[in-house]
């Protein structure tokens, strides 16, 4: 089943502002979309998809009447001939990749990326912003689990794939990286534990649901001099507090820990974690 997007929708996917849009489908009959029983527009994934390239297009130079004048079949064909020519397509890709589950776009579009700015940077300013965008249309309702659970998984094999690609630290100081027991979302950890390794720490990445008692355990064997962690789901402030108040009060390791989740923190634990909100605070670790 298609989802229903409203014109707002679009203008948030595609860049392209809404009185655009309404003069374009009114001028050049570019969107037919459907109409609610209140008149409010109604647009497919087809609709989007062809915004999509059409924005790709218009805003690389060509007209809109010449782009007004072509099948959906041409603008698709003319947008995968001319994207090694067009500036900046990486977020209508992306967003493409998305909506149709296309790996081999998502790839290409991550590949070429890294090429031309590092993997890092590839992240920070292109992926980061592409999950708070999944963020939004999941809440709207405009994506479905499928394509979530799809494009969450290929960023999570890249990450994997680059930290692969890097050397083996067994002299750096410890890292411990985990996820407790109820939390699933790992695409920051990994990202965390790419950026420590590409700085020469030696990580121990525990991976999601981890159990408390596997943490003591693993901090008693492995005697990191950090551990870190992600909270992403919602939980009860009052657990949160009881999770960390004996680790906060072991002083061979210093924790930092990522997530809104720790806005809900009394000052005094507060103060004895360290709350990552960027990757300069990860310099704490791997410039110390």
């Amino acid at each position: 089943m298609m989802k229903a997007y409203k014109i707002k929708d679009l203008e948030v996917l595609t860049g392209i502002k809404a009185h655009t849009i309404r003069t374009w489908e009114k001028r050049y009959g570019i969107l037919k979309p459907e109409r609610t029983y209140t008149q409010i527009r109604k647009y497919d994934d087809v609709e989007l998809t062809l915004l999509l390239n059409i924005s790709l297009l218009n805003k690389n130079g060509i007209k809109i009447s010449h782009i007004a004048e072509m099948s959906i079949k041409e603008i698709s064909s003319l947008v995968k001939s001319e994207n090694n020519k067009i500036a900046n397509p990486f977020h209508g890709n992306l967003l493409l990749s998305l909506i149709q589950l296309d790996e081999a776009l998502f790839c290409s579009t991550i590949n070429k990326l890294v090429e031309e700015i590092s993997f890092e940077l590839t992240f920070i300013d292109h992926l980061i912003p592409f999950l708070e965008k999944i963020g939004i249309m999941w809440l709207c309702g405009t994506i479905n689990p499928a394509q979530e659970h799809f494009i969450s998984n290929l960023i999570r094999q890249k990450i994997i794939t680059e930290i692969d690609k890097l050397p083996l630290e067994n002299n750096g100081k410890k890292v411990i990286l985990f996820l407790p027991e109820h939390e699933n979302h790992e695409v920051s950890l990994l990202f965390y534990t790419y950026v420590l390794r590409k700085n020469k720490m030696q990580t121990f990445y525990l991976g999601n649901h981890l159990p408390y008692d596997a943490l003591i355990e693993s901090i008693k064997q492995i005697k990191p001099h950090y551990i870190v962690s992600s909270w992403i789901s919602n939980v009860d402030a009052i657990f949160l507090k009881s999770y960390f108040k004996n680790l906060i009060n072991d002083k061979s390791f210093k924790i930092f820990a990522g997530g809104y989740q720790f806005n809900a923190l009394e000052d005094e634990i507060k103060k004895s974690i360290h709350i990552i909100s960027s990757l300069e605070d990860l310099k704490l670790i791997y410039m110390e």
